[in-house]
């Protein structure tokens, strides 16, 4: 890290004691802008980077719910509205027992430069609650939902903060979401929240893009070498909404995807991941593993060892923060894999990411790689202010310029400083500096 950043790190440290996440964000991204202050030192003058790294507002509240048994349960819901520089905050919610403010305030810092890199007029923001859906019935789900955005409601709006799901947040907690805030509101706002139903509101392609733009911009980084996804083996974590449909994708493109995995271990099927059954047993059964191993011939569930074992020539982490360690990548390495795109937020270590871009692996970071779900999401926006609905055709299209343009900015701006091929340190700089050009404008507020 540059000294003129030591300081300012140091401050995030002492300021967010016990948040590990939220400072291996801070870190990542400060460790690429050395070469800006060098050339752009008014950043420091003006106290910019200590500016960025503080949100404009966290907001904590208590969520009490009944469940079916009639008892009052009590969970805590988080809203971070982390920078308003470039547009209202944009940012998803997640239902997880792992969320506290250290989570919600790393994936709000790391969404203000993904949301800039997207080039589209939105700010960064994340939320959630240590509620976990699973297991629970949708009258409770329900009932939670509607405790929980009795509270939310008086910090969002579509001019101001614009919510969408994560993990743990689908279409279903989506819609119980929005009834309670059109109940309370007597508004049918329908840009106040992203990943709505098609039926009211909601944006064709949405669904898939996060998984859909990760592959994209994978396949694009292929392309500067005059190669591409088709014929690779790839392996994707997950069983989610981005994992499947970055298998999906990543067929389309003539790769054969042979991993998948969820909390109880990950699945090998060598045949290629058979998505049609993926979906029936995680977006309708809201099954496990297992089940997708016992109605499919030749496929295997492991509980040891990891996904990252198998391998593959391109590896797309798309379940969790942190889930590619050093042994993960090492593996990775050891058996050939040429590309590395993330789906999810931070899910490599550091450590595994310096070891990527030390082996001239193509890298792509998720504020670049991921992008595709928020863009989505501002072009949901887009339709719902001018009460229009587009194509599936029109829309994919338009998040396919958009992952070409991330894809071509990130790499141009690490050629502009020095570090040709760095999609990670293009990408801190170009969000970075778009955001903090902005805040510049707006002056000291």
């Amino acid at each position: 890290m540059d000294s003129k950043l030591e300081p300012v790190y140091a401050q995030v440290l002492s300021r967010n004691p016990g948040e590990s996440e939220f400072h291996q964000a801070v870190r990542e991204v400060f460790d690429s802008l050395g070469p800006v202050l060098a050339k752009h030192p008014h950043y420091a003058d003006a106290a910019v980077l200590e500016r960025i790294c503080e949100p404009e507002r966290q907001i904590i509240f208590r969520v009490p719910w009944v469940d079916d048994h009639g008892k009052v349960q009590i969970n805590r819901g988080f809203r971070v509205e982390y920078n308003s520089a470039l547009g209202p905050y944009k940012g998803g919610l997640r239902f997880h027992p792992s969320v506290y403010l250290g989570i919600v305030k790393f994936l709000g810092f790391e969404q203000v430069f993904k949301n800039a890199l997207t080039g589209m007029p939105i700010g960064g923001g994340k939320g959630g609650s240590d509620f976990d859906p699973r297991g629970r019935s949708d009258g409770e789900v329900m009932r939670f939902c509607q405790s929980f955005m009795t509270e939310l409601y008086r910090h969002i709006g579509e001019h101001t903060d614009v919510p969408a799901g994560d993990i743990g947040v689908g279409g279903r907690e989506i819609g119980y979401l929005f009834g309670q805030y059109k109940r309370i509101t007597n508004r049918y706002e329908s840009g106040v929240l992203t990943g709505k139903g098609l039926a009211w509101g909601g944006s064709l392609v949405r669904t898939e893009a996060t998984g859909y733009g990760t592959v994209l911009f994978a396949d694009r980084m292929l392309r500067t070498q005059g190669e591409s996804l088709d014929g690779r083996r790839v392996s994707i974590s997950g069983a989610g909404n981005v994992a499947i449909y970055a298998a999906q994708k990543a067929q389309q493109l003539g790769a054969r995807v042979v991993t998948f995995s969820d909390s109880s271990g990950y699945v090998v099927d060598e045949q290629g991941v058979d998505l049609e059954l993926l979906k029936e047993v995680k977006e309708v059964q809201r099954g496990r593993a297992a089940d997708y191993v016992a109605r499919r011939t030749g496929a295997h569930l492991s509980t040891t060892g990891s996904v990252w074992d198998v391998p593959v020539d391109v590896a797309l982490p798309c379940a969790t923060q942190n889930e590619l360690d050093v042994a993960g990548a090492t593996a990775l390495l050891r058996n050939g894999v040429k590309v590395v795109a993330e789906g999810a937020n931070m899910p490599t270590t550091r450590d595994a990411a310096a070891l990527f871009q030390e082996a001239d692996v193509l890298f792509a970071p998720g504020k670049a790689a991921n992008a595709g779900g928020v863009a989505t999401s501002a072009l949901e926006m887009q339709q719902n202010a001018s009460r229009d609905s587009w194509t599936f055709e029109h829309t994919e299209d338009r998040l396919a310029e958009i992952m070409t343009d991330i894809h071509d900015r990130c790499a141009g701006t690490a050629e502009e400083y020095g570090v040709p091929g760095s999609y990670v340190l293009g990408a801190n700089i170009a969000g970075f500096r778009r955001v903090a050009d902005a805040m510049l404008a707006l002056g000291v507020v």
